[in-house]
């Protein structure tokens, strides 16, 4: 199973504020509070949950079409909560993506190559974050 992106950020903003609690790190070490606010966390989980649960209506063997837009509606509604998306956090997501489709059982080397992309391209299209 796929860890979701946003549990990882929950614990490590929960695991920091813990250590500056204790007195184990300086606040202004604690990145990931500052880097995922809890209202960007719920913003992305509440789109990632979507796309996961549309990938999984797709069934065993989903046209390319339909996965394309999977990833576009997906990527759209990303785009509507990026709040300075730093690039890590905007490559894990376009990883994310992609792992979701891929354990779906999707060949995603396949359908991007038939649009004449590479994989890393799955997202470019649509993606502004």
């Amino acid at each position: 199973m796929i860890e979701r992106l946003t549990d990882r950020w929950r614990r490590e903003v929960a695991e920091q504020a813990q250590q500056v609690a204790a007195g184990t790190l300086a606040r202004e070490h604690a990145y990931a509070a500052m880097a995922w606010p809890p209202e960007f966390i719920d913003a992305v989980d509440a789109r990632l949950t979507a796309y996961e649960r549309e990938v999984a209506q797709l069934g065993p063997a989903p046209t390319d079409q339909a996965v394309w837009r999977a990833v576009e509606r997906v990527v759209l509604t990303l785009n509507d909560v990026q709040t300075g998306i730093d690039t890590m956090t905007r490559e894990e997501l376009c990883e994310y993506i992609d792992d979701v489709v891929t354990a779906a059982g999707v060949d995603v080397d396949a359908v991007t190559e038939r649009r004449d992309l590479d994989r890393s391209q799955l997202t470019d299209e649509w993606r502004d974050f």
